[in-house]
């Protein structure tokens, strides 16, 4: 995009800020989120500054800005592989591998995004309440996906509940619908154990921890999948091609 051809006249006040992440995206994969700038943006992009404050008055809520669109990018991969998937009458074990395997591609081909939203924190950042929303999609699809599977009957009873009171808050109870009744009281902890599991998982195989232990990654991340799912009691599907 020629970022010369967006002036201060036209109303394009969207236009110049999607032009200005794109080249903040590039500051990510070159110096990491921790080396953004306004100034780096601005000098890579032959932008007056004084321009990219006007669409970003600050450093973080550029960040800010990153981090929401790699959210809603992510989610939005899931919430397409499960949508394909629910309408291919796929089991919930096979939606859950498609939803997974969606953001696995999404993470790979966006190493710099998945980083900033995964990986260390950001020295001197603190993400606002505005993140909150997109970052829940991913854990919204996976919920949805388990409460589907659990009214569906397609779950297995686990050998044993969490022991003691409830460990949820309330949001949590609200992501999933409502607080199932025995013998699946303790699922939503399980869920957020899959979930926790699978961005681990992600983080292993992106930065390259997996690859000197086992032969096929891809492969192995399917295993992976279907081994955390057994703990909601939810059979994944391997054999079953969802890609």
């Amino acid at each position: 995009m020629d970022v010369s051809a967006i002036s201060s006249t036209e109303d394009d006040d969207i236009a110049r800020a999607v032009v200005i992440k794109d080249i903040a995206r590039q500051q990510l994969v070159k110096l990491g989120a921790a080396g953004l700038s306004l100034e780096a943006v601005a000098r890579d992009g032959g932008l007056p500054v004084a321009d990219v404050e006007t669409a970003f008055a600050h450093r973080d809520d550029l960040l800010t800005a990153l981090v929401i669109d790699a959210y809603d990018a992510s989610g939005e991969a899931m919430e397409q592989a499960d949508a394909a998937a629910t309408a291919a009458g796929g089991s919930g074990g096979a939606r859950l591998l498609a939803v997974t395997r969606a953001l696995r591609r999404w993470s790979f081909d966006n190493p710099a995004e998945f980083t900033l939203i995964y990986g260390s924190p950001v020295p001197g950042y603190h993400a606002p309440q505005d993140t909150v929303p997109s970052a829940s999609r991913t854990p919204a699809v996976l919920a949805g996906i388990v409460r589907s599977a659990l009214e569906a009957g397609e779950l297995t009873p686990p050998r044993r509940s969490v022991p003691g009171p409830p460990l949820l808050l309330p949001e949590a109870v609200q992501l999933f619908g409502s607080a199932p009744g025995a013998p699946f009281s303790d699922v939503v902890e399980r869920g957020i154990v899959l979930w926790s599991g699978l961005i681990g998982l992600l983080v292993f195989q992106v930065f390259s921890r997996t690859h000197d232990s086992v032969r096929d990654e891809a492969a192995f991340f399917d295993y992976a999948i279907a081994v955390s799912a057994e703990s909601i009691g939810l059979v994944v599907p391997l054999a079953e091609s969802t890609d």
